[in-house]
């Protein structure tokens, strides 16, 4: 038998099991680049779950705690002097500040979330690379162009 044969180091392969490792390799390139996008976007997922939190802790702040510790402060207030009105005024734009820093908070959290840069980058180096490959010419005879044809 000859080296070739054998599957001897340095034997060329054949074109049947290039077209396999290229396959394989192929493979294991797509499947790498769609774990790196995972675990970037879990990433980003994350910090969006923290903003989204953040956002939803201050709307329900403002919607069930209002009312009931708005009162309940005007009239602790009012009990110390100050007319009804402005005490109900103060409590109302303390409410509001409250809510103001904590959609800061949120905006800050969602500023912070960016698309999966090296995913993307990657993805356009395999591109990049797998655009440059030519296949070899060859000449085309009018059985083979029948046969390709009839097999799609």
């Amino acid at each position: 038998m000859s080296a070739v044969d054998q599957g001897a180091p340095g034997a060329e392969r054949t074109l049947g099991q290039l077209v396999a490792s290229a396959t394989a390799e192929m493979s294991a390139l797509v499947h790498d680049e769609i774990a790196l996008a995972k675990v970037e976007i879990r990433q980003d997922v994350k910090r969006a779950g923290i903003g989204g939190a953040a956002i939803a802790i201050a709307g329900v702040f403002a919607l069930f705690s209002l009312p009931v510790l708005s009162f309940a402060a005007a009239y602790g207030i009012h009990n110390l002097g100050l007319g009804l009105a402005w005490s109900f005024l103060i409590v109302g734009v303390a409410f509001l500040l409250l809510a103001g820093l904590l959609a800061l908070l949120a905006v800050r959290k969602f500023k912070k979330v960016k698309p999966p840069e090296k995913s993307i980058a990657s993805v356009k180096q395999t591109a990049a690379l797998v655009g440059t490959v030519k296949p070899h010419p060859r000449s085309v005879s009018d059985k083979a162009v029948g046969v390709a044809r009839s097999s799609s």
